[in-house]
């Protein structure tokens, strides 16, 4: 029998809260995160906003000089594992460290520090390059921070998906405790991509909303008038526990983690496959992982980036999984009020699909003021929805053809 796996903690650091509960309090009122730029002057760019994160300060969670040699991505990655651990209940000492281990990915990597050392060369010359340039851009970082600061010993990787990057860390690090490899996963995801040279590819490929005018209103997953997504940064981590380790040690249980799937589309960089293939796969796969038929799913976290294409597919996608059951179903995307976090969506969604379980509430797609042609689903639009719920689905899909779905229970005994 496969070892059951539990969440017992996690932390946040996001656009709309830099803790669990001024997350959940933000989407509860459809609060957005997106504004105008400021960390750098966006003159000449075709968008210049984005959900940027203003008041997170690194040394709150670690020391000056440790701040100094991470990237931005890693600081908040190792902020949101600190936060989680404390919200478990858990220190990883003695005997602890070797069978526990650190799954947290990115997209991008240190994008910051690439472009600020590049920069340095360019002005003063490689000799003035800093020493601290060669680790800190590497995207498997904050997972060899966190286990550094924390002793986690056990096994660790950076599973890098593009956009479903958490979701697939939080997937497989739930993998290694069935298997028995560990007891005990710091999993999810984080990025910091809010830089010139971000701003400028994603800008290239037509992928960012260009509503300068009105940032709060440019995430529209769903809605007719959207026009790409808002690149937002932050981390999302949660504590992975076997069920008996987590019963001896009387731990706070949240949510069962249950459901994996995962697939790749195997079609276009950037586009998915015109029918959803890839990604009604990876639903099903998970709720057969998970011992589940599609009328168990009682919410539906859409991966809902406001991008033409990738609505357009997850709501196909959809229908073809639940079939006369897919309009009956709550869909929302809290992308709309995050903006898209990239690497962290997906480990940032899933504490939200868990807050859902523990709250009794569904969080709104804010901004859905028109549905687009085809977009029939209950889509939650605007304001949260009182419902309590048993099993919750979350998907993320990422460039290059990634696919990843988790389902998550209720807490039972």
């Amino acid at each position: 029998m496969r070892r059951r796996v539990v969440i017992t903690g996690y932390g946040l650091i996001t656009p709309i809260g830099l803790n669990g509960d001024v997350f959940w309090q933000s989407l509860m009122e459809g609060r957005s995160g997106a504004g105008p730029i400021t960390r750098f002057d966006p003159a000449g760019y075709s968008t210049t906003i984005a959900a940027q994160i203003d008041d997170f300060v690194p040394e709150n969670y670690m020391d000056k000089k440790e701040a100094k040699r991470m990237d931005r991505f890693s600081q908040m990655g190792l902020a949101a594992a600190k936060q989680a651990l404390e919200h478990a209940g858990l220190e990883l000492t003695g005997g602890l460290s070797e069978r526990a281990g650190v799954m947290v990915g990115t997209g991008s990597g240190g994008l910051q520090m690439i472009q600020q050392e590049h920069q340095r060369i360019l002005s003063s010359g490689p000799g003035k390059l800093s020493p601290y340039l060669a680790p800190a851009m590497l995207a498997n970082m904050a997972c060899g921070e966190i286990a550094i600061a924390t002793g986690a010993k056990g096994p660790s990787a950076a599973v890098i998906t593009a956009c479903a990057t958490g979701s697939s860390c939080i997937g497989e690090a739930m993998r290694t405790i069935q298997h028995g490899a560990a007891d005990i996963m710091l999993a999810g995801g984080t990025e910091a991509p809010i830089t010139p040279l971000g701003l400028a590819a994603f800008s290239k490929i037509r992928a960012l909303s260009r509503r300068n005018d009105e940032p709060a209103k440019a995430s529209r997953p769903f809605d007719r008038g959207r026009d790409g997504f808002v690149a937002g940064e932050g981390a999302g981590v949660v504590v992975l526990e076997e069920l008996e380790h987590a019963r001896k040690r009387n731990a706070p249980i949240l949510a069962e983690l249950i459901g994996y799937g995962t697939t790749t589309d195997a079609y276009h960089i950037t586009s998915p496959t015109p029918d959803g293939t890839g990604a009604v796969n990876a639903m099903k796969l998970a709720l057969q992982d998970a011992r589940l038929s599609p009328t168990d799913i009682d919410y539906i976290n859409a991966h809902g980036t406001g991008t033409t294409l990738n609505d357009w597919m997850e709501t196909l996608a959809v229908k073809r999984v639940f079939g006369d059951d897919a309009t009956r179903i709550p869909i929302s995307s809290i992308k709309s009020m995050t903006g898209h976090l990239l690497g962290a969506a997906g480990a940032v969604e899933m504490i939200s699909s868990v807050m859902t379980l523990l709250h009794g509430w569904i969080p709104p797609t804010i901004n859905l003021e028109e549905p687009d042609e085809g977009a029939d689903l209950d889509y939650v639009p605007n304001h949260p929805r009182r419902r309590d719920c048993r099993f919750v689905m979350s998907n993320s899909f990422g460039f290059g053809g990634h696919n990843v779905s988790l389902i998550v229970k209720k807490w039972e005994e």
